[in-house]
């Protein structure tokens, strides 16, 4: 086995190899208006890293958000897109399930990541590998009863420390966490999700509500 993990849903450009056994080689850049301009280099860095060629791939796993629109589709697009190449499986990860399993907190907490608009994405969790609610995207002071006295992790929660008090990293996901992640779940047999978007809500860019269409005469 080997996973190329990969996720653009966060500010978080990040990039990792699983070998079947553990991570053995990843890359994390953190900038939320370079997406497609930094992911191919990065994974063209991480194979370099481990000495291996692309087509050695066997699986890819991709971050599916929940996201903006933008950013998280640069990373589905380039998985598909690997995946058609290679003839090999691409499977979608929540991106909020790779925070929670990478903080490997004991008991519920909470999980939130930045939605822009004042808005945060998140969910609850039992465990690290266990996820209590779907992924929703809320104004933090609308959830403060949900969340209340829980720890919380992920950019969105130190965004908004009246809401979420016991917030601490980590800010965003790494792909070295999806993989491994994934990796376990693959080896225990369950099903991953597939590789499409959880936006959750509309993308930013609209067409005008009043747009007037010009027609040759």
């Amino acid at each position: 086995m080997l996973l190329l993990a990969l996720d653009t849903a966060t500010p978080a450009v990040t990039v990792a190899l699983h070998d079947g056994d553990d991570v053995i080689a990843s890359s994390s850049q953190v900038d939320a208006r370079r997406h497609g301009e930094l992911l191919l280099p990065a994974i063209d860095r991480v194979l370099a890293e481990a000495g291996l060629r692309l087509d050695a791939v066997t699986g890819i796993v991709v971050g599916i958000g929940p996201g903006p629109y933008t950013g998280l589709r640069v990373g589905l697009m380039t998985a598909d897109t690997f995946g058609l190449a290679l003839g090999v499986p691409v499977h979608g990860l929540c991106t909020l399930d790779g925070l929670a399993y990478a903080a490997d907190l004991e008991g519920p907490f909470v999980v939130a990541t930045d939605a822009r608009r004042k808005e945060v994405y998140w969910a609850r969790y039992a465990d690290s590998r266990t996820r209590l609610t779907e992924p929703a995207v809320d104004r933090p002071a609308d959830i403060a009863g949900q969340v209340a006295g829980l720890p919380a992790v992920g950019a969105g929660a130190l965004l908004y420390p009246d809401t979420f008090p016991k917030a601490h990293e980590p800010q965003h996901v790494t792909a070295a966490a999806l993989a491994r992640l994934a990796a376990q779940r693959l080896a225990a047999g369950e099903e991953l999700p597939a590789p499409r978007p959880l936006y959750l809500r509309r993308p930013d860019a609209q067409v005008p509500k009043n747009y007037k269409v010009v027609t040759p005469k």
